[in-house]
């Protein structure tokens, strides 16, 4: 069996969603310093739905891959819709993530968190 699923590969090698957000509404910026992956997630929210989202990742192929599927996840959908996006609902998007790389699918569920909590408290000013 191979390690990685095809849609972990598609994801890593043809990321969706790279970049930044210059006029970005919501923030968000998590690592692991014991694996190094570093995801930043940025949001563009319009009238309580997700209209744009971008994301810079420095990691391995499971951290791009995960980034990458939970912006494809969330983009287009209502706040309170992506608040209840999980790890394990961006692992299955992929067809699996081997046990030790789990972590990376937890760092885009805590990015997109975030992310969206940056977007309240800017909400709140």
């Amino acid at each position: 069996m191979a390690l990685y699923s095809e849609k972990v590969m598609d994801h890593f090698r043809n990321p969706r969603n790279v970049g930044v957000i210059e006029d970005a509404n919501g923030i968000g910026e998590v690592g692991n310093a014991k694996c190094g992956d570093i995801m930043k997630m940025y949001l563009k929210i319009e009238d309580d739905i997700i209209k744009d989202v971008k994301f810079e990742t420095f990691g391995c192929g499971s951290a791009i891959a995960s980034s990458s599927m939970a912006t494809e996840m969330i983009k287009g959908q209502p706040v309170a819709e992506a608040e209840k996006l999980t790890n394990k609902a961006v692992a299955e998007a992929l067809d699996g993530l081997p046990d030790y790389k789990m972590h990376c699918s937890v760092l885009a569920e805590e990015a997109i968190k975030s992310a969206l909590e940056d977007y309240r408290k800017r909400q709140e000013k």
